[in-house]
């Protein structure tokens, strides 16, 4: 079987993503047409709704989003195979809440393009970024007003082809939903509706820890505008993901080249004092932002040449890189 899809697949270290496709088409994918139907009821049905739930936010959640995102960057399958790269975003996507191709329209086309910055509408700049008051407005501005506002910015760029991509896959997305919801409204919500909460709430968490730390010398630096995270188990299960910086530096490296270009480029994060977490993720990085547990921060940030004398140095740095920076107090950059 490996064989076979090799002949398809444009890079063999992409292999585990047909490995997982595999896995979610042939359990979490069955299981959630089974609550759609009379074959399970009751007791039952409530237990597959369990189920389904746990395969999906727990079990596949993580690894389904990075490989939509690692996809995103770089084609799964080779071009003569070309409709096999619909299959992800178009069929699968759905069942954990993404409307199919608004990710790669936000993603790739505005998020990387504008690098965190004013016109990117997933800026963290303006935010007090240890405020729980802060995060939920950005959350509450993208879970009810996202697809207006990048849709907004592609008609504003010009996009036209983004633009027609990310407002049909939200359209057919709710109007798909709300067609499920009047043949059966209970595993609508179980299957899809819950799931896309869930994960444009993960989504934006960990977008706020990756761009919490903002210097405003220059904030569209990479070094200074998101963070990386090493030797966390995160990173075998999510293809990579913790590397933020490296990722925005070079956006289409392949998710297993990472770690040697942190190694490699070590000396460049060091010159920028670039920030490096040990053993944490993002959840731990927003979580504990939120309880403004500064000092959990400081004993697993990786002081990279030894300039810093006490965790209360870190501490300081770290705060001082949680501020608001409001739109147009940033210099222009060439």
């Amino acid at each position: 079987m490996d064989r076979f899809f090799l002949r398809l697949i444009r890079d063999e270290r992409d292999l585990p993503f047909v490995h997982l496709s595999l896995w979610i088409t042939f359990t979490l994918v069955p299981l959630g047409i089974l609550l759609f139907t009379p074959l399970v009821s009751g007791w039952w049905w409530a237990v597959a709704a369990v189920a389904y739930q746990y395969l999906n936010n727990i079990t596949f959640k993580g690894p389904f989003g990075l490989m939509l995102h690692c996809t995103s960057h770089r084609k799964l399958f080779k071009k003569e195979y070309e409709f096999l790269n619909h299959y992800i975003p178009w069929v699968l996507a759905p069942f954990f809440g993404h409307s199919p191709e608004t990710y790669y329209a936000h993603h790739i086309g505005m998020h990387h393009a504008e690098n965190n910055l004013e016109d990117d509408d997933s800026s963290t700049m303006p935010y007090q970024r240890d405020s729980i008051w802060g995060f939920a407005h950005y959350f509450g501005r993208f879970l009810f007003a996202g697809i207006y506002h990048l849709a907004s910015y592609f008609f504003m760029k010009k996009r036209k082809r983004l633009l027609y991509r990310s407002v049909r896959g939200e359209i057919l997305f709710i109007l798909f939903c709300t067609a499920l919801c009047f043949v059966d409204w209970k595993a609508t919500l179980v299957v899809f509706l819950i799931p896309f909460v869930l994960f444009r709430l993960v989504a934006m968490m960990g977008n706020w820890a990756q761009h919490a730390f903002l210097d405003a010398r220059d904030p569209a630096n990479s070094y200074w505008n998101s963070i990386t995270c090493i030797n966390t188990k995160y990173n075998h299960k999510c293809w990579n993901d913790g590397y933020h910086i490296s990722h925005h530096i070079k956006p289409a490296m392949h998710w297993t080249e990472h770690p040697e270009f942190f190694r490699k480029t070590l000396k460049d994060y060091v010159a920028h004092d670039a920030i490096v977490f040990d053993g944490i993720h993002f959840l731990h990085v927003f979580i504990w932002l939120m309880a403004k547990r500064y000092d959990l921060l400081a004993k697993h940030f990786v002081d990279l040449d030894g300039r810093y004398k006490t965790d209360e140095e870190v501490i300081a740095k770290l705060r001082s890189l949680t501020r608001p920076i409001p739109f147009g107090t940033v210099p222009s950059m060439a």
